[in-house]
């Protein structure tokens, strides 16, 4: 059982940046692939990013390629979400989640764990 806690969220202006954690307990970090997550009001949850076990791999939903960056501290039981050139539409709230059997992960049922989210909210 892998527990996760999200941190960093925050309010920001348009063009800001931000970074957020997910810290990971009570398994075997190192192998489990992680993503982000983002859930607006009204709005299913969506994909963000993606990292192998290892972090040789990365993968990024088209809206937030060459903004965001994930990458992860297998040392720390940490996964991070560097955030730059925020914009409103990224609002919502962020979760990270752990699995550990597809290639690439993009579908929230393809992921076992959840923390329990952070909001994020990009103002104009």
């Amino acid at each position: 059982q892998v527990q996760l806690v999200e941190s960093g969220g925050g309010l920001v202006q348009a063009g800001g940046s931000l970074t957020l954690s997910c810290a990971a307990s009570g398994g075997a970090f190192s192998s489990y692939a992680m993503g982000w997550f983002r859930q607006a009001p009204g709005k299913e949850r969506e994909f963000v990013a993606y990292v192998s076990w290892r972090g040789g791999s990365t993968y990024y939903a088209h809206s937030v390629k060459g903004r965001f960056t994930i990458s992860r501290d297998n040392a720390k039981n940490t996964v991070y979400l560097q955030m730059n050139s925020l914009k409103p539409g990224d609002t919502a709230v962020y979760y990270c989640a752990a699995e550990s059997t597809s290639p690439i992960a993009v579908s929230p049922q393809e992921y076992d764990y959840w923390g329990q989210g952070t909001q994020v909210t990009v103002s104009s």
